[in-house]
């Protein structure tokens, strides 16, 4: 007796939301997802006991099939490469158990930020994976094993140095949605309504922007920004320069920007935010990562140049 079809349907959005925490990329998620249905498909009832550990299974190993050639495509990217963003009713928590627990929620909101994203590019692709499994979904090793075909050992091995890893380097930010929200509110009236003064006051003194046009869209930096002093000027000489709608919507699981023009969505930021100032900044304009962003989202605000 062959599975039922509306089983694997119950568990699409979960299986949707572990492949991007691995691959990075909506896309590409659902490539994995759909992958995972073929063989969904053949399988037999007696190997389905226990349904959604066997999808999370099957469709983490594709992705760490996949990661392999992925990074091979990343390294020749032009400029950084950041994850496509989640936007909206998009990036809603289809992650999330029922009920989970405020320490939880905090650390599946943070699985899905561009910042965590971005610095899990930086491990290898059984790191990556390992991680995700057992820091985000709470796998044990035995499973995280099964997935990655290594001893337990060796697991516990490869996601301490992951955890190291994320743990040196995670950008500062603050896990108030209020706090984040605010700061984002105020960046974006400074760029569209105020001025450099404005502007620097909401910049933390370190804060980094990293723009993602893949060598698609002119005049892109194609190195990270770094200062306050320099991400403004650079802000500004944008916004100078193109008309656009800011529309305040969630990215990534938290407040963030959508930039719209009479063509359709242009442009996505995301935030991090400590201490009431921005410390990164996440823009991503290449139009092949922003196909699936909707129009409209909170259309209360009116035009500005960006």
């Amino acid at each position: 007796m062959r599975a039922d079809n509306s089983e694997f349907e119950r568990y699409r959005a979960h299986l949707t939301e572990v492949a991007y925490r691995i691959l990075g990329t909506l896309a590409d998620a659902e490539d994995a997802v759909q992958e995972a249905y073929l063989r969904f498909t053949r399988a037999q009832e007696n190997e389905l006991r226990d349904v959604r550990a066997w999808l999370t299974t099957v469709v983490a190993r594709i992705c760490l099939d996949e990661l392999g050639s992925a990074r091979v495509r990343r390294e020749s990217y032009v400029g950084p490469w950041l994850p496509e963003p989640l936007v909206g009713a998009t990036g809603d928590r289809a992650l999330s158990p029922p009920g989970p627990s405020p320490e939880e929620q905090v650390i599946l909101d943070e699985s899905v930020s561009m910042a965590m994203l971005v610095l899990l590019e930086s491990l290898s692709p059984a790191e990556r994976t390992a991680f995700v499994l057992r820091e985000v979904l709470g796998l044990s090793y035995q499973e995280v094993s099964a997935v990655v075909g290594r001893s337990e050992v060796a697991c516990r091995q490869l996601v301490a140095r992951a955890r190291g890893h994320v743990r040196s380097r995670a950008p500062r930010f603050t896990p108030d949605h209020g706090q984040h929200a605010h700061a984002v509110e105020a960046f974006m009236k400074a760029c569209f309504e105020g001025g450099f003064d404005e502007l620097i006051q909401v910049l933390d003194p370190e804060v980094v922007l990293r723009s993602d046009g893949g060598g698609l869209v002119p005049g892109v930096a194609r190195r990270p920004v770094f200062g306050a002093d320099n991400v403004a000027r650079l802000l500004l000489g944008v916004a100078a320069r193109h008309v656009v709608t800011p529309l305040l919507s969630t990215v990534n699981g938290a407040t963030g920007l959508v930039f719209e023009a009479e063509g359709g969505v242009v442009g996505v930021m995301g935030f991090s935010v400590a201490g009431n100032l921005i410390t990164e900044i996440y823009f991503v304009v290449n139009p092949d990562k922003l196909s699936r962003v909707l129009r409209g989202r909170n259309p209360a605000r009116t035009d500005h140049k960006e």
